[in-house]
């Protein structure tokens, strides 16, 4: 999440209201400073060291600090600087020149040294509250809000009419997420200053943050009303309005930001979310090039970028970005939760806990994020009590986390007569009640997750409703063409024929190691992945994007096949090849188990025509229900209307037909999910003899294997088979009848 605050900050904020020094100096001994002698200052501005000025005027040292802060709000630091430390030399005790040295060791970023200035100059009894709101808010951008919380209350109980001390104060709690005490603080400043469209930006984030959609967007609104061209209230309410699905209004507002201030860093990284949260990757992807061209160091642009290469699947240039972030600000923790979840997709384990428990340590609101991505971890390890502890742990202080209930409903089923079922009904009756504002993603969350536990609860009409609703809302997010992407999957069967085929004969790459697990998404594919995965010879690599992007990286597909030649194919086969060296584990077979992949089966084997495809198959309702029930964190666009997904599933239907007509036996097999729950063995022995290797009874103990599952089966893969999964459907009927029937006409 991005929103602009404004801050009490001093390396640009220069005005009289925020210095206080005029009636705090404590030594009005009249020693003469004389302005004409030379000083050399510490190496902190970079700048000369020397005062030539050549006058011979002697001030006294209320009239030298008085002239030191001039100098510093003229923008003049360096004869500030100067003027300050010689005051020092004659008068050790004047806590106004360590003031006015932290302000300039700020400005010019040396944190460490500013610190230990405000430190100095807070610690007399008689020290202003001014001091320690600039004291706070130096160390809150240095992540040290402890300090910093301690230093904000003292400022406000030193000068209870301090706006500046209550802004800080606040935001400060926001960040700790103590939300109810910023918000309380923050209300406090827009009574002191009504008339502040500062003050109400401020006090909209942190209501945003607590959940209160609609008083933050009149807060906004104020915002904008008092000061129509400020760019910050304009993003943030852009950001607001995303969360709401309103993109069109969003867009808005994000465009008048960059309009406003082209180089304002929050409004992209919005600007980024919007379009992701519309499935417009390539755009979100442009707009982060704009704020990469003028802030190629900012951390928060380093981490929009890196989190868009991993959505890419791009995880080394993810890895670099948000490893430069840290290099440059290690105390954001969002940087660390990022780092943690590359090195999780990546499969080292132990450094993405690391990152996870460095995060959970940080201040800031990422510590939920933190344990919520250790329990998927955790999930996906198979290690489902500690996943559970950590869910409920997250519940016990936020029972309204939708994220920590959809994994608790991921691992368990849900009961009427369960504790676990009253508490999320009461969660869901709040939210009805108004109690609390979800965004547009939670509140998708929610209807999944309602429809999830109904089911399991037995309650049919309940579950759809929510799910109707929860698809509903999904699919308004993104364009999709059912009839046409059916046309689409036509084509590829026309133009990677027979004859096609036996015009690639002999080209690619003998590889044996390449294995392409295939289908429709929940049919069973994380599951034969699984059982290949448990052999020691056979390297379960999850669901790689790689072939993708070797297919895309040569234009529009199929249209690219039509004049491809032997070269291009084993220059694709090579380039896919690189993901498994890269893998650095040496084994006889590489399985890739993304279920899309069956698009591209006629070209796998061109590419690869040692290589093995294993199409996996379950009943098609079944299917289109599984589906049609989970929220998919990737983009599977066919999956969110019943009609559509029986348009869709026919269209696979038959081109999966073409490959099992044009396909040799020795590289094309296919397995279905229910004869390999009803007779495992069989089934496992089938796939390990098709992909060429010794049978090994550890593939029939494929649950047990500590290896990561990250896929929506998670779960489901992490017991042995069951069949009560088998003929599901039948139970909801009269709820997919617009499915049904497609499927039961074609078309």
């Amino acid at each position: 999440m991005s929103i602009a605050l404004f801050y009490t900050l001093y390396s640009t904020v220069r005005d009289a209201r925020f210095r206080g020094f005029a009636k705090t100096a404590r030594n009005q001994n009249h020693y003469f400073i004389g302005t004409c002698l030379p000083a050399t200052s510490m190496d902190m501005t970079g700048m000369a060291k020397k005062d030539t000025s050549g006058s011979d005027e002697q001030l006294t040292i209320p009239q030298a600090i008085e002239r030191a802060y001039a100098h510093w709000n003229a923008g003049q630091a360096q004869q500030a600087e100067i003027l300050a430390r010689r005051v020092l030399d004659v008068s050790p005790a004047q806590i106004e020149c360590f003031h006015l040295l932290a302000l300039i060791a700020h400005a010019y970023q040396k944190p460490d040294l500013a610190i230990e200035y405000m430190r100095k100059a807070c610690q007399p009894e008689y020290a202003p509250g001014v001091y320690f709101a600039n004291y706070a808010e130096i160390c809150r951008q240095q992540g040290l809000l402890a300090e910093a919380e301690t230093a904000a209350r003292t400022a406000v109980k030193r000068q209870p009419d301090y706006v500046g001390g209550w802004n800080n104060l606040g935001i400060i709690l926001q960040e700790e997420a103590q939300l109810d005490e910023a918000i309380s603080c923050l209300e406090k400043v827009v009574k002191l200053e009504p008339e502040n469209p500062e003050a109400r930006n401020n006090l909209a984030n942190t209501m945003l943050l607590s959940g209160r959609y609609g008083d933050a967007q009149s807060q906004y609104e104020t915002a904008l009303q008092l000061h129509p061209n400020y760019a910050e209230a304009h993003s943030n309410l852009g950001h607001l309005q995303t969360k709401q699905g309103l993109y069109a209004e969003a867009s808005e507002h994000l465009r008048l930001a960059i309009e406003i201030n082209p180089q304002l860093i929050d409004a992209y990284t919005n600007f980024v979310e919007l379009e992701l949260a519309q499935n417009n990757n390539a755009a979100a992807m442009r707009r982060l090039e704009s704020l990469l061209h003028f802030a190629p160091e900012h951390p928060s642009a380093l981490i929009a970028y890196a989190r868009l290469l991993r959505r890419r699947g791009d995880l080394e240039a993810a890895l670099k970005s948000v490893r430069r972030a840290i290099e440059i600000a290690p105390h954001i923790a969002a940087a660390h939760n990022v780092l943690g979840e590359i090195l999780h997709d990546q499969d080292q384990i132990d450094d993405a806990l690391a990152s996870y428990s460095k995060a959970a340590t940080l201040p800031g609101r990422e510590q939920e994020q933190a344990q919520l991505n250790v329990a998927l971890l955790r999930m996906h390890r198979g290690e489902k009590q500690t996943a559970i502890a950590v869910l409920r742990d997250i519940l016990a202080r936020n029972p309204r986390c939708l994220p920590a209930w959809n994994g608790l409903a991921d691992i368990k089923p849900f009961a009427k007569d369960d504790a676990d079922y009253k508490a999320l009904l009461t969660v869901k009756t709040e939210y009805e009640n108004g109690d609390f504002s979800l965004s547009v993603d939670n509140e998708m969350i929610l209807h999944f997750l309602l429809g999830k536990v109904y089911l399991d609860a037995g309650d049919s009409d309940a579950a759809f409703a929510h799910l109707a609703h929860g698809n509903a809302m999904k699919r308004k997010t993104f364009e999709f063409d059912a009839e046409k992407t059916r046309g689409w999957l036509r084509s590829i069967k026309q133009t990677l024929s027979r004859d096609w085929l036996a015009k690639q004969a002999g080209a690619g790459n003998a590889s044996r190691v390449p294995v392409f697990v295939v289908g429709m998404p929940r049919s069973g594919t994380t599951l034969t992945e699984q059982i290949l995965g448990a052999h020691p010879d056979i390297y379960a690599a999850g669901e790689l994007r790689k072939l993708q992007q070797v297919v895309d990286n040569l234009g529009p597909y199929p249209t690219l096949a039509q004049n491809i030649t032997p070269e291009t194919l084993q220059t694709m086969a090579d380039d896919y090849l690189s993901v498994i060296s890269s893998d650095g584990v040496p084994h006889s077979r590489h399985v890739d188990k993304m279920p899309a992949n069956f698009l591209y089966a006629g070209l796998i084997h061109a590419m690869f025509p040692n290589a093995k495809i294993i199409h996996c198959r379950r009943d098609p309702v079944d299917t289109c229900l599984s589906c049609y029930s989970k929220l998919f964190s990737a983009e599977q666009l066919f999956t969110y209307d019943l009609k559509e997904l029986g348009i869709f599933h026919l269209g696979y239907q038959e081109l999966m037909a073409h490959w099992r007509d044009v396909l040799p036996a020795e590289s094309f097999i296919e397995i279905d999910y229910e004869d390999t729950v009803n007779d495992l063995e069989s089934q496992a022995r089938r796939l390990i003899d098709f992909v060429g290797l010794p049978w090994n009874d550890a593939c029939l103990d494929f649950h047990k294997a500590p290896r990561s599952v990250r896929t929506a089966s998670v779960n489901q893969v992490r017991e042995p088979v069951y069949k009560t999964a088998m003929g599901r459907s039948k139970a909801h009927a009269k709820h997919l009848t617009p499915l049904t029937d497609i499927l039961a006409t074609g078309k």
